[in-house]
């Protein structure tokens, strides 16, 4: 039996922070009491809160291909990539693996598969600060998706899948001159080639999508991964993905469409950096606006993993009436509940000792230090 307490520290419980001390046996929560009333890890009164449980974040695949045309080795990327999502505080984390080839990628299966086969390995291997699991970003309009579904859903570590289109004129990107603009500097700015690249796109759109969902909604659910859906900018997207029985609306691009799937019982999921920022980087709804209309369950790091902490700290000085315990909850207990893991996601008798102490001050949180399963890992 290991046991470890940490004390006078302002644990953030789940509606409530209280000043006290956390008791950890063997992994788990075993107490919470407050005052002073345990010897131990003296935490000089900083925050003690879960750990961050992250759902969506692109970031392994940037340390994979961290310039166009440049792959890095996948345990290399999969060990930095690990070390800055713990070092950020997140102790459990879906790791978004585009699948579905395109022109800028016609062999994606091969990539897909070498980071699912690197985070295999290291779960194996017992090196991994956090817990990674599979989230595999499932791109409709590709010819070959449901044949990379296929090969890598069943994986162990695929716990997660979504569906996502990002045809132009669809979804993100509904207007095509803010398309256009948003990719000119990346494609260069010729514009019957951007016009026939477009042309393109909307006819795999055409010719694939729909028949490439109804097949990976239905072998998601076979398979019992949690589904979500991608950029639902309508009410019509969001019955769609309420007819498929998807449990997460992720980056909802609107208002209705975020009012619609909060009315369907759906978590709404936006991007953390969309909080700390302000605003949208492609240009769609706020993700604080959303907050304030008490639309908002579940926040993403996206593409930055410290992006995660900073929002929640932040969001109770941006949105009035909004508590710490809330704002956390969208990036603990939320997500974990979102993706079926029962066991963490709160500082409660019972739960995972997945906790992270947090100094500094509201605008600017500061790791201190990150347990996972009670273990030290940053």
């Amino acid at each position: 039996m290991t046991e470890t307490i940490f004390r006078n520290a302002r644990i953030v419980l789940a509606d409530e922070v209280i000043t006290g001390s956390v008791q950890v046996e063997d992994g788990l929560i075993k107490s919470i009491d407050s005052g002073d009333v345990h010897a131990g890890e003296d935490l000089d009164g900083d925050y003690l809160i879960a750990g961050l449980v992250e759902l969506h974040t692109d970031h392994l695949e940037n340390h994979y291909r961290p310039r166009p045309g440049v792959f890095w080795d996948p345990l290399a990327a999969l060990h930095a990539h690990d070390a800055q999502i713990a070092g950020s505080g997140i102790t459990t984390v879906f790791d978004a693996v585009r699948i579905g080839s395109d022109v800028d990628l016609p062999d994606m299966l091969e990539h897909a598969d070498l980071l699912v086969k690197a985070v295999r390995a290291g779960r194996a291997g017992g090196w991994l600060r956090a817990e990674h699991f599979i989230h595999l970003r499932c791109e409709l309009p590709s010819h070959d998706v449901v044949a990379h579904f296929d090969a890598l859903a069943h994986d162990p570590s695929t716990r997660m899948a979504s569906v996502m289109d990002h045809t132009p004129g669809q979804r993100q990107f509904r207007s095509l001159a803010d398309y256009k603009r948003f990719y000119s500097k990346q494609m260069g700015s010729d514009p019957a080639a951007m016009q026939a690249y477009i042309d393109a796109r909307q006819v795999e759109h055409d010719r694939y999508s729909a028949a490439n969902r109804k097949a990976i909604v239905e072998r998601a659910h076979k398979m019992g991964l949690a589904l979500a859906s991608h950029d639902d900018a309508t009410i019509a997207h969001v019955e769609e993905a309420e007819a498929d029985g998807v449990a997460i609306a992720e980056f909802p691009t609107t208002l209705e469409a975020a009012a619609a799937a909060h009315d369907a019982g759906l978590a709404i999921l936006m991007g953390a950096p969309n909080v700390v920022r302000g605003k949208s980087h492609s240009g769609n709804i706020s993700a604080t606006d959303l907050v304030e209309a008490g639309l908002l369950d579940i926040l993403s790091s996206d593409y930055v993993p410290f992006a995660l902490l900073q929002a929640a700290f932040l969001m109770p000085h941006r949105v009035a009436g909004l508590s710490l315990p809330k704002a956390l909850a969208t990036v603990t207990r939320n997500p974990a509940l979102a993706a079926g893991l029962t066991d963490r996601g709160e500082i409660a008798p019972g739960k995972r000792a997945d906790l992270v102490r947090v100094a500094g001050n509201m605008a600017l949180p500061v790791v201190r230090g990150v347990w996972r399963e009670g273990n030290r890992v940053s």
